[in-house]
Order: structure tokens, then C-alpha cells, then sequence
């Protein structure tokens, strides 16, 4: 899912592909950034680049 933030899809559109609702990627998009320490989604690339996204 960060991986598809990262590429530049909206919530909506990850939701889509997922199956899901928006809320739900809302919700696990913001425990990613607590968690990689950013407050952007631009930096979601350059983080998930430099710990790997098993980290």
C-alpha cells in the first residue's frame, strides 16, 4: 500500500485496487508514516528506498 502512495495514487484509487474502503487506507497510511517517521507522502519513496519495505 505505501508502495502505491509512493507512485502517486490517490486514497481513492488504492482503495480500488485494494478492495477496500478509503477509510482503511487512511488508517494504515497513517501507522506507515508514525512508523517510517515522515509527514508527507513524497517522502514515503525515498524512506521505503533507504530502510526497504520488509523494515
Amino acid at each position: 500500500m505505501a508502495v502505491l502512495a509512493a507512485s502517486g495514487l490517490t486514497n481513492a484509487e488504492i482503495a480500488t485496487r485494494l478492495f477496500v474502503t478509503t477509510s482503511t487506507i487512511e488508517f494504515h497510511l497513517s501507522r506507515v508514516f508514525r512508523k517510517l517517521g515522515i509527514t508527507s507522502r513524497r517522502q514515503i519513496g525515498s524512506r521505503l528506498g533507504a530502510t526497504g519495505p520488509g523494515a
